[in-house]
């Protein structure tokens, strides 16, 4: 959850529009749903394990990180994916 946090903060101060999803021993929390996929440019996945509905991003540019990477260096992250989507 510290990197969804992390995440949310740097994408936020780069004026991206951002939406976090969780998954952990609770379930899925603020579900990505196929309206919020249509909207989307790209999608983040910061994870160490696979995560559950995984094919609902194939539509969209995604870059997987590790969850410590997105911890330590959000902004680098987004700059990696906004380059890579040039």
């Amino acid at each position: 959850f510290m990197a969804a946090a992390s995440l949310e903060k740097a994408g936020k101060a780069m004026g991206l529009e951002v939406k976090v999803e969780t998954q952990g021993a609770t379930g899925i929390e603020n579900e990505i749903t196929a309206a919020d996929l249509a909207r989307a440019d790209a999608a983040i996945i910061a994870s160490d394990v696979a995560i559950k509905k995984n094919a609902r991003f194939d539509p969209i540019p995604t870059l997987n990180v590790g969850v410590s990477e997105a911890v330590k260096n959000a902004k680098a992250v987004f700059v990696e994916l906004l380059e890579a989507m040039k």
